[in-house]
């Protein structure tokens, strides 16, 4: 009957998971992880995004990190995409964060879909509904932006910056105790 009845509540999780996509690892022809090279290439391919080139791309201050961004308002205005953002870490994409145009979609319409596509979000507040799994951690935060994080790049960026902090601290630790 033990036997039976795990039968049964295997059957039933599985069930329940039946139908539900993997999280997604970027939008349309853009991954996380992909070069910068690539990710240029696939923006031009895409006009939807708004990408004009070169211009859109920078460096950020710490040297480590490239950020690309995008904006319809004036090459793409029938696109349901307003400003896109493309972040870099060691020459691969990491975070991608597109904010979607409040005039041709809605919140409820796209939270709407994601919980068909993959179930309920493992965590929701007022502010952002979110997904994630060993390799991604995808959100949809008001008003209206989808954003795709590679988890591993981020979990790793946040335990150097812990450490970081904590040399910081330290260091003014000691100087109070100098005093």
């Amino acid at each position: 009957m033990k036997k039976l009845a795990v039968l049964f509540l295997l059957l039933l999780s599985g069930l329940c998971l039946f139908g539900q996509e993997e999280l997604p690892s970027g939008y349309k022809g853009i991954k996380l992880g992909m070069t910068i090279d690539e990710v240029k290439e696939a923006l031009i391919k895409d006009y939807q995004f708004g990408y004009r080139g070169d211009r859109d791309v920078s460096l950020m201050p710490d040297q480590q990190k490239v950020l690309i961004e995008t904006d319809t308002s004036r090459t793409v205005p029938s696109s349901f995409l307003d400003k896109c953002w493309f972040q870099f870490y060691e020459n691969k994409l990491y975070v991608i964060t597109i904010n979607v145009k409040q005039t041709k979609m809605d919140h409820y319409s796209i939270f709407s879909t994601l919980t068909k596509k993959y179930g309920n979000p493992d965590s929701l507040n007022p502010e952002k509904s979110e997904w994630q799994n060993d390799s991604v951690i995808f959100s949809l935060e008001r008003p209206l932006t989808l954003k795709y994080t590679d988890k591993k790049v981020y979990d790793r960026i946040m335990d150097q910056a812990q450490v970081a902090n904590t040399a910081q601290e330290m260091s003014a630790q000691s100087f109070l105790e100098g005093l």
